[in-house]
């Protein structure tokens, strides 16, 4: 009933949200939160976004159950286990070992199948599996991250958070044609930044 307050109206992502044991992604000492309309912490300085914002961000990425998809930013592993039951599979990177080993385990105990991992930096993407159908960057980026974008199929979307320092996080979705890019602004986001390795800053 809150997911579609918030606008959130496609039945088939609210469905997966309400039957994921959100509880199974949440640190012990935040328990009795894992239902609340709030970001948690999982360690890492990051965090398990807010229910409305998975499910605005899920329903922005238009998903049908043969598509490939790309997640920047794996976290606790929940984001990725809604895409999973709405998608052929989903590719997710993650930067901080510790927290992609308790998804991975996490992933394991749900008995989930279509998911492929690998930890790194992801605002290089995954070229090998390229290109994606949708892709998600579940961090603020400064701008919509160009290498993602040379991922993205023709006819494709990404729904990325950007920050540009100087107003809002606002929430961007960009369509890939034959002709470039066309980006929509889909209103205001919170979001952790999107963080790539040392080297490549």
């Amino acid at each position: 009933m809150e997911l579609r307050r918030h606008g959130v109206t496609d039945t088939r992502v609210a469905a997966a949200i309400e039957r994921l044991p959100r509880e199974m992604f949440v640190p012990d000492a935040f328990l009795d939160q894992a239902y609340e309309n709030t970001a948690l912490p999982i360690g890492c300085h990051q965090t398990l976004s807010a229910p409305i914002v998975v499910g605005r961000m899920t329903q922005a990425l238009e998903l049908g159950d043969r598509m490939k998809v790309l997640e920047v930013g794996t976290g606790s592993g929940y984001h990725a286990a809604v895409l999973s039951r709405l998608c052929r599979r989903v590719y997710t990177i993650e930067r901080y070992r510790d927290l992609m080993d308790e998804a991975q385990r996490r992933f394991s105990r749900l008995g989930i199948s279509n998911i492929t991992w690998k930890l790194g930096d992801g605002t290089l993407g995954w070229p090998e599996q390229a290109p994606f159908e949708r892709i998600i960057v579940t961090a603020a980026a400064s701008d919509v991250p160009p290498v993602l974008a040379t991922q993205l199929a023709i006819g494709g979307l990404m729904v990325v958070p950007v920050d540009d320092g100087v107003g809002d996080p606002r929430l961007l979705r960009v369509r890939r044609d034959d002709e470039g890019l066309e980006t929509e602004d889909l209103g205001p986001i919170r979001f952790v930044p999107l963080i790539a390795d040392p080297g490549r800053r």
